[in-house]
């Protein structure tokens, strides 16, 4: 068992420099590099408990992985809410790393005072040492603290649904089974006593499954949140795109296309009609192309420009 932990744990490390390798400049999302230490942080608290010879060893390393398991649920609230293009206050995330902070304080009373752990022991199973614990009065508050942070999620991406900012369905689908599978085992491995912990596994999997949504969305969608305004937003804001001149639009537009990229002149006049605020149909019907035709090229142009829909599109109107 402890070589399980030990290649999560290597695994876990590795995911570290294949992020900040793989995601180009300017894109690193820094709550998301924290996730990813914290699983590492996770996986070597189970992995030092696993070689433990004494309760008191056991315990440092059950804190060790405590310190992980706190800060995880809060990065990935904050990285879904990023992702679903809302945003969260400095007020919202000092809150969020306050409770993180005393859940953890709560944690290290073990051994000193038997609020969150009454006892402990440990046993031997060949090689592999299993920590067993009497929970205390306040162990109750680490599940309301966990399902809060559930549900917060499950309310963003339920919200996503309905609000497309920067992010398809099937994206916060996605993501919704991430959580949904988080959620799934952290309930199984508190109803089903086993000796290996299994979560372990699950953040690991969470990691890898974030990191691929990452690699995926930096192509397509500015992941560190271009504000995303709609016509009637922008007029709210003072700024009324429909009667900006067409020359300062594209110039305005024009200068986010991705380096070492060109628009055709196709792209290009799709871009100018999307500016005149025409629809899909309206464009298809003008150049004298199929709406499936104009689909195509509008992908293509979104993924030069760095959005993902015409909301971004437009905001990129409003950048200095």
């Amino acid at each position: 068992m402890q070589y399980t932990y030990l290649a999560l744990f290597l695994i876990s490390l590795m995911l570290i420099p294949i992020y900040l390798i793989s995601v180009k400049k300017g894109y690193i999302d820094h709550w998301f590099l924290i996730f990813i230490v914290c699983v590492s942080i996770v996986n070597l608290g189970y992995l030092l408990i696993s070689v433990a010879g004494s309760v008191e060893f056991a315990l440092f390393a059950n804190k060790i992985a405590y310190l992980g398991q706190v800060i995880l649920p809060m990065c990935m609230l904050i990285i879904i809410t990023k992702l679903c293009g809302y945003k969260l206050s400095k007020k919202h995330i000092i809150v969020l790393i306050s409770c993180a902070a005393a859940m953890f304080a709560l944690v290290c009373t073990t051994g000193y005072l038997d609020w969150y752990y009454k006892s402990a022991t440990i046993e031997k199973y060949g090689a592999v040492t299993i920590l067993h614990k009497e929970y205390g009065v306040l162990h109750p508050l680490n599940l309301v603290y966990v399902s809060l942070y559930f549900i917060a999620m499950v309310v963003t991406l339920s919200f996503s649904f309905n609000r497309k900012k920067g992010l398809y369905k099937k994206q916060a689908a996605f993501m919704l089974t991430i959580v949904a599978g988080n959620l799934a085992m952290w309930l199984v491995q508190k109803v089903i006593p086993w000796n290996f912990e299994f979560l372990s596994l699950t953040y690991l999997i969470s990691a890898g499954a974030f990191l691929s949504l990452y690699l995926m969305l930096q192509d397509y969608v500015h992941v560190n949140n271009i504000p995303i305004y709609s016509p009637k937003e922008q007029e709210k804001l003072g700024t009324d795109i429909l009667t900006m001149p067409m020359d300062e639009k594209l110039k305005r537009v024009l200068y986010f296309v991705r380096e070492g990229e060109i628009l055709c002149s196709r792209e290009r006049e799709i871009l100018e009609l999307i500016l005149q605020n025409k629809k899909r149909k309206e464009i298809a019907s003008l150049l004298f192309l199929s709406e499936n035709t104009i689909k195509t090229y509008t992908r293509t142009l979104y993924s030069k420009l760095g959005v993902a829909c015409r909301e971004e599109l437009y905001s990129l109107l409003l950048q200095n």
